[in-house]
């Protein structure tokens, strides 16, 4: 089976291929396609970015497409930066850029009013038609500076209580393991393996 991951993002499509090593399933990314594949993402939700990311991609190979959004909801910002997690301080942000908006937007807020999650939807499109959904969903709190070196985005600033520590100094293997992304993709995972199984 051949299923393309409809991102771009190098990152993402390394973190994913971790979550989903061992399963025999071919997976295709950007690379193997002759030009890049721009899609808006002007979605209002996570899933709605995932559906349209998923469907474009499969309209463009004619294969079964996997794509995600992600975004980290601040409580204190009323869910912010939701879906505009990637461009929150702009549209050619980088990591860093966010992440110093994000710290001086709760400059000064105390401990207790820092809560925040991290949320990640995938969706399955397939060229009958066919849309699954997968959700993840992960608590934590929102330092006030950043702290480690692994992972990407907003992994330095986003502290998981149960490890006392962020996303970026756990390292990759303890996150692909505990993260949003990891719940959302193992769920997928879950229901690939149902499904090959039913084939085999």
């Amino acid at each position: 089976m051949e299923i393309v991951l409809a991102t771009q993002n190098k990152d993402k499509i390394e973190e994913i291929r971790e979550i989903l090593k061992g399963l025999p399933v071919k997976l295709i990314t950007f690379d193997g396609h002759s030009r890049e594949l721009a899609v808006e993402e002007d979605g209002k939700t996570l899933e709605e970015n995932a559906v349209k990311k998923a469907e474009i991609w499969m309209k463009e190979t004619g294969k079964p497409a996997l794509a995600d959004d992600s975004g980290l909801e601040v409580d204190y910002l009323n869910g912010a930066p939701g879906v505009y997690s990637s461009r929150f301080a702009g549209e050619d942000a980088t990591y860093a850029d966010n992440n110093a908006k994000l710290l001086k937007l709760m400059n000064g807020v105390e401990k207790e009013k820092r809560t925040a999650r991290f949320r990640c939807v995938a969706a399955l499109v397939s060229p009958d038609g066919k849309k699954e959904l997968f959700q993840g969903t992960i608590e934590g709190i929102i330092i006030t500076e950043s702290r480690g070196t692994s992972g990407f985005g907003y992994d330095p600033v986003f502290l998981i209580p149960e490890y006392n520590k962020t996303f970026a100094e756990l390292g990759d293997e303890i996150k692909n393991k505990i993260s949003h992304r990891a719940m959302a993709f193992g769920k997928f995972r879950k229901y690939l393996e149902k499904i090959l199984q039913e084939q085999s």
